[in-house]
């Protein structure tokens, strides 16, 4: 009997379809395996390039990003860059393959990093022609709630939370001016290099909507998984100038965000049972079963 094929044997047969579709011939017998969950990150050791490999049906969502990547280094906006040599958004096997220079060694970011960096972001004209569209934080939640392993009861009451916060969500305040907002904006989405600089990483959910959705992330890091502490997350609110804590329409992006961090939890316990723990006890402290934040929330893998 044949052994299975393993998620990292599949897509490393994406990586060598890819890189024998521009050229690379061998690199992928060599390449590095940085990270696999929905998007599959390759090195190539010998281009100084990342091979960013994305889950079925995104050939648009992946020529977003290099779009959107480019836009930022002509406004002098600290990114990772796109390979300009080399086919972008190339499908293979159904799944869009993107290349990156390769930033080499680098950490996360510290939350002031991030919340400079946001700031020179949203000071930035919305663009015309990048086709970014309108922020969704609910963006696949639907198909991510009917695709975990939860029992029927928990799926429901999900579904149900979903629908609530749409509905608050068409009913939020006015905010400021809307901006090109990240949107996924936390520590893991800023590399920063030996000598220091810093660069946004990720531009899958990138989109025109208010700064909040991209604040709300590091807030929500503060007040509900107790990730970031008190004092990060004061300097955090310093450095850009703002506690988006205190706008009235806050309790909403948290609940959204919140949701998601569940939904994430557990999508991941379908293929890594060990998350399955992870994802329930989000669920029940959304359900108000483990008393107020914040809830002390484990990573998945």
């Amino acid at each position: 009997m044949a052994p299975a094929i393993t998620a990292v044997d599949a897509s490393r047969e994406h990586l060598r379809e890819a890189c024998e579709a521009v050229g690379l011939l061998g690199q992928s017998d060599r390449a590095e395996l940085i990270r696999l969950g929905e998007n599959a990150m390759w090195r190539l050791p010998s281009r100084g390039l990342v091979a960013r490999i994305a889950r079925d049906g995104q050939q648009s969502a992946a020529a977003r990003e290099v779009r959107v990547a480019s836009w930022l280094a002509v406004n002098g906006i600290p990114a990772v860059k796109p390979a300009e040599d080399l086919e972008q958004a190339l499908e293979v096997s159904g799944r869009a393959v993107t290349w990156w220079h390769d930033l080499g060694q680098h950490r996360p970011d510290t939350v002031a990093e991030l919340a400079a960096l946001l700031r020179r972001l949203h000071a930035l004209p919305v663009p015309d022609g990048l086709s970014l569209g309108h922020t969704d934080p609910f963006v696949r939640l639907d198909e991510r709630i009917g695709q975990t392993d939860l029992d029927a009861g928990q799926q429901a009451w999900l579904h149900e939370r979903l629908a609530e916060l749409r509905q608050a969500w068409d009913e939020l305040p006015s905010a400021s001016p809307e901006v090109v907002v990240h949107g996924d904006a936390w520590a893991g989405n800023v590399a920063v290099t030996p000598d220091g600089n810093a660069f946004l990483l990720d531009f899958e959910r990138t989109a025109i909507g208010p700064r909040e959705w991209d604040l709300a992330s590091i807030a929500v890091a503060f007040q509900t998984s107790g990730t970031v502490s008190a004092d990060r997350y004061r300097s955090y609110c310093r450095a850009y100038g703002l506690d988006v804590t205190d706008w009235p329409g806050y309790p909403t992006l948290r609940g959204a965000r919140e949701l998601r961090l569940v939904c994430f939890a557990a999508q991941t316990a379908v293929q890594h049972p060990t998350a399955h723990a992870q994802a329930v006890y989000r669920l029940e402290c959304l359900q108000g079963l483990h008393g107020p934040r914040p809830w002390s929330w484990s990573p998945v893998p």
